[in-house]
């Protein structure tokens, strides 16, 4: 009796641990058979660099020499957000005339900086309605019948709703 109670209670810690497993998400730029830290200084060109490590991620806004491979790692834990563990941008900037690589520069997650956004909402001044005003607000704007009034913009001659 004893034994089948600790075998249950043993049995629901294991799967209690494993339920709060970070599931890994990988996103980005993979490095498979070479590694943007391999691009040589002086030497390598956009279509050396291209060729062995396919298109950059992203390129910058203000100048179209300048190239970025970026990976990240994220972790989700249950219901919670997914927080991210590492990421890695490797900056390529090329020579404008003879698109040769000038510098290769490594940043990380603790080179990041947090901005403050606005989240997709555009701020407007006002206040906002309740329910109840919005509907009492279009009583007596619109009529059940049907007008005669051919002359209203939105309607059609002969148009009997």
């Amino acid at each position: 009796m004893f034994r089948s109670v600790a075998f249950a209670a043993i049995a629901a810690g294991l799967m209690a641990t494993a339920a709060c497993a970070p599931i890994t998400t990988y996103s980005g730029f993979q490095a498979i058979d070479a590694n943007p830290k391999d691009v040589k200084v002086g030497t390598d060109t956009k279509s050396v660099v291209r060729g062995r490590l396919g298109s950059p991620s992203a390129t910058s806004t203000f100048d179209p020499n300048v190239w970025f491979y970026i990976d990240q790692v994220k972790e989700t834990v249950a219901f919670r957000m997914p927080k991210t563990t590492r990421r890695d941008v490797t900056a390529i900037a090329f020579n404008k005339d003879s698109e040769v690589v000038e510098s290769v520069s490594q940043y990380s997650l603790k080179d990041g900086k947090v901005i403050a956004f606005n989240d997709r909402e555009t701020p407007t001044r006002g206040r906002e309605l309740t329910i109840l005003e919005q509907l009492i607000g279009t009583v007596g704007r619109g009529t059940m019948l049907p007008n005669d009034d051919e002359g209203v913009p939105g309607s059609r001659p002969g148009d009997r709703r």
